[in-house]
C-alpha cells in the first residue's frame, strides 16, 4: 500500500509530460492611434500643406495608415490655396517617403480649375510628384480626358497621361 501511494504522484507527473513552450506572439498592429488630426507643414513661417484625417494609426517602423481617409491642402509661397487632394484611405510608407491614396482619390488644381479622379494615386512629397498606373479622369475647362497611367506635379500644373482617350478641343493656334 505504501508503494502504491508513492508511485501515484510519480505516475501523475509522468502522465502530464513536458509543458509545451509556445512562441511569443509579436504585436504588429499600431502603436498609437490619433483621432481628428489637423497637421500643418510650414516653411519659412508660411503654411505649405494642411492635412486633416479622422483616424491615424502609427506603426513601429514609422508607417502611418489613414483608414477613414485623408484631406490635404497645398499652398503657394504667398499662402494662396493652390490645390487639394482627398482619398477614402491613405497609407504613408516611411522607408520610401511615399504616400498611397486609395478609393475615391480626387486632386483639384483650383487655379486652373482642373480635377483628377482615380482609384489609386501615389505621392512623393520630396519630389512634389504624383503618379498612378490606374485609370484616370481629368476634367479641364470644357474638356474631359481619360487614360490609364499618369505622372504629374502634385498641383496638376503639368501632367502626362500614359494611354490617353477622350474628347477634347484643339484650337488652331495650338497646332
Amino acid at each position: 500500500m505504501k508503494n502504491i501511494l508513492f508511485l501515484l504522484p510519480v505516475l501523475v507527473c509522468f502522465a502530464c509530460g513536458k509543458a509545451e513552450l509556445k512562441e511569443p506572439v509579436i504585436y504588429e498592429g499600431p502603436l498609437r492611434e490619433i483621432e481628428n488630426m489637423d497637421l500643418f507643414y510650414s516653411e519659412n513661417s508660411s503654411v505649405k500643406v494642411k492635412m486633416k484625417a479622422a483616424l491615424v494609426y502609427e506603426f513601429t517602423n514609422g508607417d502611418q495608415e489613414f483608414p477613414k481617409g485623408i484631406y490635404l491642402e497645398f499652398y503657394d509661397a504667398f499662402g494662396q490655396l493652390e490645390s487639394t487632394l482627398s482619398a477614402n484611405h491613405a497609407f504613408y510608407f516611411k522607408a520610401d517617403k511615399q504616400w498611397r491614396g486609395r478609393g475615391d482619390v480626387v486632386v483639384k488644381n483650383l487655379l486652373k480649375q482642373e480635377q483628377l479622379n482615380t482609384e489609386e494615386l501615389f505621392w512623393k512629397p520630396e519630389q512634389e510628384k504624383i503618379f498612378t498606373d490606374k485609370f484616370v479622369t481629368i476634367r479641364q475647362q470644357g474638356d474631359v480626358i481619360y487614360g490609364e497611367g499618369l505622372e504629374a506635379k502634385q498641383d496638376l500644373a503639368d501632367f502626362e497621361i500614359k494611354r490617353v482617350t477622350g474628347d477634347f478641343e484643339v484650337k488652331d493656334d495650338e497646332l
